[in-house]
């Protein structure tokens, strides 16, 4: 057993500084990130007993997935920060002429679209854990792990529904005098995220009742 060490409490200390960044959209990624590792914890408790022998072929393809899951979630947790910081850049911008303002005002557009889209995946990545992995799992990974795994699966959806709130609030950012094209972007985006959010308490929901009747 290891404790926390100060590298864990520098991450924390970042999220709780006056800086915007990073914020939920990260923390969303990090909870993520959080939930791929208990299932590689549920996924090794599994293969390390002939018990559990019927789901080793579960939890063999989920520890796999889950072993890239936890760099792809910190990943998106660096890459959410990133992308606000382009929208403060933007803010910073000269607003002295009508062409200063018009690139200014393009610039924060864009920048708002592109801090939508980190949590969009955010979001996706989630749903694809809970449909593809932590379902098959749950029901016959070793059972004296299987509150682990709600754990993770109520991580998940929690990072789901952080990631969906950043998504909404970068979306609803852009502000006025924008393109059809954009308006037509941004009505998309707000579709999926429903569609997302919606699929995720689904499977969550799901995820709930398999661990009910394991436990």
């Amino acid at each position: 057993m290891i404790e926390l060490n100060d590298g864990y409490r520098e991450i924390l200390d970042s999220i709780a500084s006056d800086s915007p960044t990073p914020g939920g959209g990260s923390v969303a990624a990090l909870s993520l990130a959080h939930a791929h590792a208990l299932v590689c914890m549920v996924s090794r408790l599994t293969l390390k007993s002939d018990k559990w022998k019927s789901g080793h072929e579960s939890a063999q393809n989920a520890l796999s997935s889950s072993n890239e899951g936890i760099s792809y979630a910190i990943e998106l947790a660096h890459r959410d920060a990133r992308s606000f910081d382009s929208v403060i850049s933007a803010f910073r911008m000269p607003k002295s002429t009508e062409s200063e303002l018009s690139n200014r005002r393009e610039a924060i557009q864009q920048g708002y679209i592109r801090a939508a889209e980190v949590p969009m995946e955010t979001a996706r990545s989630g749903c694809e854990l809970l449909g593809i992995t932590l379902i098959e799992l749950a029901t016959n990974c070793n059972a004296n792990a299987i509150t682990d795994l709600g754990a993770a699966a109520e991580l998940t959806h929690s990072a789901i529904s952080i990631a969906a709130l950043n998504v909404r609030i970068n979306i609803d950012s852009v502000g006025p005098n924008i393109t059809s094209e954009t308006d037509v972007l941004l009505a998309s985006m707000n579709r999926m995220i429903d569609d997302i959010e919606s699929h995720g308490a689904k499977l969550t929901g799901e995820i709930r009742e398999i661990v009910s009747r394991r436990m």
